[in-house]
């Protein structure tokens, strides 16, 4: 629901977007006032204020986080929305912990804009004392669906609260939590994390909660477990949802009543953990099957971050790649490899069934095999669509089995009314998907002219579907 007659303020650099945001806020019947910079801005502000501010992160008198900092020590309650082209983890959350009340990475929808004003103004007043920005894991994203993790990272940045992060495996789910923790009033205390699906259910017990001496066979002293360990902290439990029935009921006991016996003990043992949990499965279904708990699925899904799969975000890839090819570099010592145009390309094409881990790992191995300073596709392991397993010759080798096979077996019709179709066939549709669909591309890369290559394209029926 709109709210007309709300005096926005917008201070951005950028004249086209605080003509954009102008004209959007007139036509809600809003009054709207824009600024060129931060210095302006609080020139009017001795005069006048207005109901919210809209401002943008970096400008270059003053950036969006400075002039949110003057504005608290002025003890002002002006609602600030933060709009940025320059989106990531960490502006995401000083935004929030500064004061925002919303975060907006550009481009952004504008009747999301306005609504947000109308909500803003609605809720002034309610913003909490700003905290000092903690330092967070390095986590990349321009995607969108990135953008929705920093964003929730941020909303959470002031609370302990339970979360579940959901998300196929290698997606990173352990780096957001760690960014929770050390986003959080909990980030000087410990950062605990456990793999559940990593200890068989007999030790789990003992290595959550700890046991005491004697309790079991081998059990020759006391043992602290890791909800101890991380007491006044964090403990992320990654695999939930392969955790045993008995344990499920263990661990709901301590989310409800934060305490709980050593192995053995007879002493209850009390602590203050906040629980971020991970999983790649379906906890709902898992809930259906009777396989999981509902109410510790209630307990755990408080709130819930969602990651996406590395194909669903095929925009961070090549600046994912930029920043794994130089840690391996680190690692192993040597110089950093760069991506050539041709070798982005082909990880573009990929799809990425392991992920980031997947993709941190063939950075690793390109580091080591690569035989240049620069990574070709040429480079690549087969499995990813390169030729590094294969000799120049190989496809050749391939090729004459072929034949030889086809001889074998008395063929019905000639050697190359079979085999040209399908050479030609492969060779186009390959360059297609190097040129993006784009023809004239696709032509020249295989050495001819447009013409050539639509009516081929037409003779092979490749223009079907």
């Amino acid at each position: 629901m709109l709210t007309p007659g709300l005096s926005v303020w917008v201070v951005d650099d950028d004249e086209s977007v605080r003509w954009v945001l102008e004209q959007a806020l007139k036509q809600a019947q809003m009054l709207p006032r824009c600024f060129e910079s931060g210095e302006a801005f609080f020139r009017a502000l001795n005069r006048e204020k207005p109901d919210v501010i809209i401002t943008d992160i970096r400008m270059p008198d003053m950036t969006g986080l400075e002039l949110m900092e003057q504005l608290s020590a002025r003890n002002s309650d002006i609602p600030i929305i933060v709009i940025t082209a320059h989106s990531d983890l960490d502006s995401a959350v000083s935004a929030y912990q500064g004061g925002a009340f919303e975060y907006l990475p550009k481009p952004f929808d504008i009747d999301e804009a306005v609504e947000l004003v109308s909500r803003a103004a609605r809720q002034r007043g309610s913003r909490e004392a700003p905290q000092a920005a903690s330092r967070s894991p390095r986590i990349i994203g321009q995607a969108p669906a990135m953008q929705e993790v920093f964003r929730a990272i941020g909303r959470l940045s002031r609370s302990s609260m339970t979360v579940l992060i959901t998300g196929e495996s290698g997606t990173g789910k352990e780096l957001v939590a760690q960014a929770l923790h050390e986003n959080s009033p909990r980030a000087a205390q410990p950062f605990v994390a456990l793999n559940t699906s990593a200890v068989t259910a007999e030790l789990l017990e003992s290595e959550l909660f700890g046991h005491e001496k004697g309790a079991f066979t081998g059990a020759n002293e006391r043992r602290i477990g890791r909800f101890e360990q991380a007491d006044g902290g964090t403990l992320f439990l990654d695999e939930i949802g392969d955790m045993s029935p008995e344990l499920q009921t263990r661990l709901l006991r301590v989310l409800a009543e934060s305490e709980f016996f050593r192995v053995g003990g007879q002493t209850a043992v009390r602590v203050d953990v906040r629980v971020i949990a991970a999983t790649h499965q379906d906890l709902g279904a898992a809930v259906r099957a009777e396989r999981f708990r509902e109410d510790l699925f209630h307990r755990l899904n408080v709130m819930r971050i969602d990651i996406p799969p590395l194909r669903a975000r095929k925009e961070d890839i090549s600046a994912l790649a930029s920043v794994y090819l130089q840690q391996a570099a680190r690692e192993l010592d040597v110089p950093a490899k760069t991506l050539s145009s041709d070798a982005v390309a082909l990880l573009l094409e990929y799809e990425w069934p392991g992920n980031v881990r997947e993709l941190v790992n063939v950075c690793r191995r390109l580091t080591v095999t690569a035989a240049g300073a620069e990574i070709t596709a040429a480079d690549f392991p087969a499995e990813l669509g390169g030729a590094a397993l294969h000799s120049d010759a190989d496809w050749t080798t391939g090729l004459a089995e072929w034949a030889e096979g086809q001889l074998a077996s008395a063929p019905q019709s000639p050697l190359l009314s079979e085999a040209l179709p399908a050479f030609e066939r492969t060779l186009i549709e390959t360059a297609l998907r190097r040129a993006h669909g784009k023809r004239l591309e696709a032509a020249k890369l295989l050495g001819w002219g447009r013409n050539t290559l639509t009516r081929k394209i037409k003779e092979l029926g490749l223009d079907s579907g």
